[in-house]
């Protein structure tokens, strides 16, 4: 029987990653991530998934962010029964950040409700709190390195890839065909994050393209953050940093402890407002030796933010004119309390935002990044006027170096590499780097292509 890949997602867009492997027995499902950005993508989480959810198998996943894990409840739902196959980090990290998915979807859908701008009546959430609890129980957790039974005649290797805690390659090998899907890569050298694992070998390689046509700016990210607060401060204005709360923003509190401790940044008060980022810290402190931080340089960073928790908490943040940093999800300005803060905070010049992640065409973040003069934030256009400052170099993912890098920890060629989990140029460019240095055969396929695989 032939083996085949189709491409649910991620394939032309950096969002909504999942990869159906149909083994002629057996259907397994790599990642299922939620489509985010343009209105287009983002009605493709709302089409009946391609196949009965209850005909595939399992579920391997990468990591948890909800570009790869975030359709899950949806799926469940749906009849999926099988196995959710995981590291142990990743698991964690889903236990919060799936259910506050589903909490925010029915809460956007109420908002949508009340005030009446949504073109649905009623307006619903892809799925509930309560069905993304009922998906926690289906994960099954494994180690790094550690060999996998997924189907009758398939096994699978996670080998960690920095990008944010438990984040993992998946090789797959099923009757004697070795698949690797790298999932999102990370960064060399980083200051919190293990480099990514090399692979020895793959006869089928899936490889993502994020930031595959650019490379990173190499500014120290703490020198720039000493920068863009000390200008904003002495203007008296306010920081706020959409950032994404499972990964960013440990990185930020990192960075921030250490200008703290460095005394670089004066009496700067620091807030993390997101009850899902202050867990996610934990959570990270609770993993020494899956990152680069000690337990005690963990404790210490944690030690030099105020965390927030309640909302009123989070509403007198808007109502102290004091000058601050406030780190606050989502980290593209989709949805969350940053919304909140954004409508306080940027039609005043004296402020700053500050992009600290990749910004996904069509978000909110995208087009503060393209230089918009307003936004629209629960159905209202609020003005932008303050300065808005990006952090590229703090980028969790492998720029265009570091991914050829990668790739370059292979013994021998892959029969084919296909290039996904990009915008169409930096996939295309990706693409083309591949064969032209490395020599390798490389395609970008289409939303939802099917290959065979020999």
């Amino acid at each position: 029987m032939t083996a085949s890949l189709t491409f649910l997602g991620a394939a032309g867009t950096v969002t909504g990653s999942k990869y159906l492997l149909d083994t002629g027995r057996h259907r397994v499902l790599i990642d299922c991530g939620l489509f985010q950005g343009y209105k287009q993508l983002r009605e493709r989480n709302w089409a009946h998934f391609p196949i009965p959810p209850a005909e595939v198998d399992a579920v391997l996943l990468t990591h948890a962010h909800l570009d790869h894990s975030g359709y899950l409840p949806a799926l469940v739902r749906d009849g999926f029964k099988g196995p959710i196959i995981s590291t142990r980090a990743t698991h964690k990290l889903c236990e919060l950040l799936l259910p506050d998915s589903g909490h925010l979807m029915e809460g956007d859908a109420r908002f949508a409700n009340m005030r009446g701008f949504s073109k649905h009546k009623p307006a619903l959430p892809l799925y509930t709190q309560d069905d993304a609890l009922r998906t926690l129980p289906r994960f099954r957790t494994h180690d790094f390195h550690e060999s996998v039974e997924v189907v009758e005649g398939c096994r699978a290797l996670f080998r960690p890839m920095g990008h944010i805690l438990g984040a993992a390659s998946i090789e797959v090998e099923c009757d004697g065909t070795r698949i690797v899907f790298s999932g999102d890569i990370g960064r060399y050298g980083d200051a919190t994050m293990v480099d990514p694992e090399p692979v020895p070998a793959a006869d089928y390689l899936i490889v993502e393209s994020t930031y595959g046509d650019r490379r990173h700016d190499r500014t120290s990210p703490q020198a720039a953050l000493e920068e863009v607060i000390g200008r904003t401060v002495q203007r008296g204005g306010t920081v706020v940093i959409p950032a994404f709360a499972v990964g960013r923003a440990q990185s930020l509190i990192f960075h921030l402890a250490q200008l703290r401790k460095q005394g670089r940044l004066a009496n700067v008060p620091v807030f993390l407002d997101s009850p899902m980022a202050v867990n996610a810290s934990e959570i990270f402190c609770d993993f020494v030796g899956e990152h680069r931080l000690t337990a005690e340089q963990c404790r210490e960073a944690c030690s030099q933010v105020t965390y927030v928790r309640e909302v009123d908490e989070s509403k007198r943040l808007d109502e102290d004119m004091m000058p601050k940093v406030i780190i606050s999800a989502s980290g593209m300005a989709t949805g969350g309390r940053v919304l909140y803060h954004l409508k306080r905070y940027a039609p005043e010049r004296r402020n700053t935002i500050l992009l600290a992640g990749f910004q996904a065409g069509g978000t909110r973040g995208a087009a503060l990044r393209d230089g918009a003069q307003e936004l629209k934030i629960h159905g209202d256009y609020i003005p932008v006027r303050a300065e808005v400052a990006s952090l590229d170099m703090m980028s969790a993912h492998a720029d265009r170096d570091e991914l050829i890098r990668w790739l370059g920890g292979f013994q021998a060629a892959p029969r084919i590499t296909f290039v996904t989990h990009g915008e169409p140029g930096a996939s295309d460019t990706f693409r083309h780097d591949i064969a032209e240095k490395l020599g390798w055969s490389a395609r970008v396929p289409e939303h939802g292509e099917r290959v065979e695989l020999a």
